[in-house]
């Protein structure tokens, strides 16, 4: 089975991907092979120099995903040019990863892509498992986190589509306000159910 896990920032999502490594079911990173794709030598690396010019790169040659971040931020055309770039580079990463797992015997696999829903990817997977909290927890956490300003979190959460609106689109929904053992009984309860332990 392929599980698409999603959630939104502060939402917990990390600590249940780090539970279900621990039953030996590889986890695709959507934010770390997003980093990958764009080391110097990959297409999408080239592409997005090409586009944006070697003032976004460092000394090093690497991207500076600071100043990268600083261009595209507030520059729908801009983000929409990046996201052309980096999106399908990424899904590409994703499924030659969940194909190298597959041909290792691996039954199951995690794809953790944390806008699954808003970038209409259910397609690439067969469940998708939604990390839930309320909306203060998850502001609350955020700011606890990153150290971030109550208006800095208001805005990065206001990015993305609220986790109550995500729910309609979940296969099943961890809701990760209570403890750590309440969220990993959650867990282990809708795995049995998908007959996965």
């Amino acid at each position: 089975m392929i599980i698409g896990l999603t959630g939104g920032i502060a939402s917990g999502k990390s600590l249940i991907a780090n539970e279900i490594k621990a039953y030996n079911i590889p986890v695709i990173d959507a934010d770390y092979i997003a980093k990958e794709v764009v080391e110097p030598g990959e297409a999408a690396y080239e592409k997005v120099v090409e586009e944006f010019g070697v003032g976004i790169l460092e000394k090093d040659g690497t991207i500076a995903r600071k100043e990268l971040g600083r261009l595209v931020f507030g520059d729908e055309k801009k983000r929409q040019i990046l996201n052309q770039i980096m999106h399908p580079a990424i899904r590409q990463r994703m499924i030659e990863k969940k194909k190298h797992y597959q041909t290792q015997g691996y039954e199951h696999v995690v794809l953790d892509i944390p806008l699954l829903i808003e970038s209409q990817l259910q397609h690439m997977v067969d469940k998708v498992l939604l990390i839930y909290v309320d909306a203060a927890t998850q502001k609350d956490r955020l700011i606890k986190r990153d150290q971030a300003g109550e208006e800095d979190a208001d805005n990065r959460i206001a990015s993305q589509m609220p986790l109550k609106d995500k729910k309609v689109h979940a296969d099943a929904v961890i809701d990760n306000n209570g403890t750590r053992e309440s969220s990993q009984k959650q867990l282990v309860d809708i795995f049995k159910q998908w007959n996965i332990l």
